[in-house]
This record gives C-alpha cells, sequence and structure tokens, in this order.
C-alpha cells in the first residue's frame, strides 16, 4: 500500500447521532490496533446531503451510505488489507 487511504466521516448532526459517533471510534481503533497511523488520512465532513441514506462515509471518494460498524470494519479490511 503505497498511496495513503483517505476516509472522509460525516459529521453532520444526522449522521453523527445515526451511528458516525460510533465508526469513528472504529476507525481510529482499528487505525491503532493495525499501526497503521502513516498509511491513513481521516477527515471530517460537513452535511453531504445525505442524510436519508446516511451514515455515510467516503473511502478514496467512493461514498458508502448506511455504515454500521459491522460494515467499517468490513470496508477497512477491505482498503487496507495488506
Amino acid at each position: 500500500m503505497d498511496e495513503k487511504i483517505e476516509i472522509s466521516i460525516c459529521m453532520g448532526s444526522s449522521c453523527f447521532s445515526r451511528g458516525n459517533k460510533n465508526n469513528l471510534e472504529v476507525i481510529q481503533n482499528y487505525i491503532s490496533e493495525h499501526g497503521l497511523a502513516d498509511k491513513v488520512i481521516v477527515k471530517g465532513l460537513l452535511c453531504e446531503g445525505l442524510c436519508a441514506k446516511g451514515p455515510n462515509i467516503s473511502i478514496n471518494g467512493t461514498m458508502h451510505n448506511e455504515v454500521d460498524p459491522v460494515a467499517v470494519a468490513s470496508l477497512l479490511n477491505h482498503y487496507l488489507k495488506r
């Protein structure tokens, strides 16, 4: 994995209250546990207007909707597998 993976998590009130608070914790723990701090950029996004499909997370520009902690773990394994 040469390029950094960019994870953007919606911090809008709808997404945050619908689960992105927990998703952010899963992401942070995953990065820490796997020693990936130098391989991943995590950014917060303002509302993307996709509230009905939230919680929303974008990875390398691909938007993922209705993401729960199990889906986050699966996405991280997909994008960050070595």
